[in-house]
């Protein structure tokens, strides 16, 4: 015999009762990205609209800081064409719930990376809308105080940390800095913190006063996560943060990620095109193609169970034992799309 219905948050409030709605750490809705073309030519593959990863402390400072060297974009060979411009991003939305992770995957140029440059601030959308904690994000003109506080809602973390450390700073001073730059802290206040960071990320006393140099690639990732959790963000947004790296220190950066998560309560937003990350890390998914979503789930349901043609692709690409490489073949354009 089945139970009584389950209350609705409309049934609550016509019975006087008071319902509590949870509000995403992340709300993303019909979000569009379009670059503009000059000419209205096709543009050539290469490099990624929007040019690649902020350099110095851009992570650091929030929207828009820094200017550093170009990082590793997603190309426009993919992106739909149209006479207007490349539409990297197409009626994306997704929601995170706090302390949460969500991956969104897809080949280069799907458009993943355009959806986190977004969110982060370093791209403006076309259209669409962004929420952080239920606070909108909106694309006016803000002053520098506004936008160091939006960089303390959502932070980002490179696939090339050198490219977005910078050089002449000991690993101390540049945490230190973000530190100046978004508390209005002692100095002893800040060295106890840059202490806990280190310790927090598994750098020591000779790593902490070393410059990028010195480090291993996996040590500068560390550093780049310690940075971007030295502001306490909502939420940290992983761009191909291992690819990288080698398996072995994959490992040990993604169960880093893993043990922050359970003592901080950080929202993750991870962009991957590895699925075996994705699975390692995220309880949702997206897999998104031509700027696009295609398919989205549970992480377990997805890759276990995918449903649409592209998604199966993806996981047939995987090498394992016995693997050969499937003849190339494209997708029609009219594939369906996931609803959900």
């Amino acid at each position: 015999m089945s139970g009584p219905p389950t209350p609705t948050p409309a049934d609550a409030a016509a019975s006087g009762a008071t319902a509590t709605v949870a509000v995403p750490a992340l709300e993303v809705e019909q979000l569009r990205k379009v670059f503009p073309t000059r000419g209205g030519a096709r543009p050539a593959g290469g490099e990624g609209a929007g040019g690649g990863a902020a350099g110095g402390s851009g992570a650091a400072g929030g929207e828009g800081a820094g200017g550093g060297a170009a990082g590793g974009g997603e190309g426009p060979r993919h992106a739909r064409w149209r006479p207007s411009g490349i539409v990297a991003v197409d009626d994306v939305s997704f929601a995170v719930a706090p302390g949460r992770s969500l991956a969104i995957v897809g080949e280069s140029g799907s458009g993943k990376t355009t959806v986190a440059r977004i969110v982060v601030g370093l791209e403006r959308p076309s259209s669409g809308r962004i929420a952080v904690g239920g606070r909108e994000r909106s694309w006016r003109h803000i002053s520098s105080r506004e936008r160091r506080l939006r960089g303390r809602e959502a932070q980002i973390v490179f696939q090339d940390p050198y490219s977005s450390l910078d050089p002449r700073q000991s690993v101390r001073r540049c945490l230190d800095e973000a530190l100046r730059l978004h508390f209005d802290w002692e100095a002893d206040r800040r060295r106890q913190r840059v202490e806990r960071l280190l310790e927090q990320v598994g750098l020591d006393q000779r790593q902490g006063d070393a410059l990028p140099r010195a480090l291993s690639g996996g040590q500068r990732q560390r550093v780049a996560i310690a940075r971007a959790l030295a502001c306490e963000p909502a939420v940290l947004i992983c761009d191909e943060a291992v690819a990288s790296l080698d398996v072995s220190i994959q490992a040990q950066v993604l169960n880093l990620l893993s043990d922050i998560r359970e003592e901080t309560g950080v929202t993750y937003l991870f962009i991957s095109h590895d699925l075996a990350v994705v699975r390692q890390v995220s309880d949702e998914v997206i897999v998104m193609r031509h700027g696009r979503v295609v398919e989205r789930g549970a992480t377990d349901e997805v890759l276990e169970s995918p449903s649409h043609p592209y998604t199966k692709r993806l996981l047939a690409a995987i090498p394992r034992r016995g693997w050969h490489p499937a003849p190339s073949e494209e997708l029609p354009e009219d594939a369906p799309v996931s609803s959900g």
